[in-house]
């Protein structure tokens, strides 16, 4: 199962492990952790919550559309969910392909494809309070704590 939604801390070897091929001249990993300072505000931990059975349908989603792409690559993607500390992992993407510039760009196209179609949400903790943060390129709010039906796209 390339494509996982993980209540655990992420092994990032085992993401790796699951695009190691005999072609691939080339593997990179994206490996996004928790930071402490947004937007001028210390951040103390986040929870991630996820629509799972779509997140997971929408990161294999991802997986084809880097396949269409790059059709010798093998993609790899675990995001976790839960209460998350600073330098904790967030999310792992890892990407073989023949060559080194296309193992790059297929990472980089899986990071902000997660972003704009996978339903994973946020909840930042600051000092002085916590907020829902919307959907994962902030531009659609969840005050609610979840997506509505209607930001849940098939």
């Amino acid at each position: 199962m390339n494509y996982k939604i993980s209540k655990e801390p992420i092994v990032i070897q085992e993401v790796i492990d699951k695009v190691v091929e005999r072609n691939a001249g080339a593997v990179t990993t994206f490996i996004g952790t928790v930071r402490e300072m947004t937007k001028g505000k210390k951040t103390l931990f986040l929870i991630y919550e996820a629509y799972e059975p779509m997140a997971i349908k929408k990161l294999e989603q991802i997986g084809s559309e880097i396949k269409e792409r790059w059709p010798d690559s093998e993609t790899a993607i675990t995001h976790r969910v839960g209460k998350l500390e600073i330098t904790d992992i967030a999310v792992v993407i890892a990407v073989s392909t023949p060559h080194r510039n296309d193992a790059y760009e297929a990472n980089r196209y899986a990071i902000e494809r997660i972003k704009e179609i996978v339903p994973i949400w946020k909840k930042e903790h600051w000092e002085d309070g916590e907020t829902w943060v919307g959907n994962q390129l902030e531009t659609v709010p969840y005050p609610k704590g979840k997506p509505e039906e209607v930001d849940i796209n098939d």
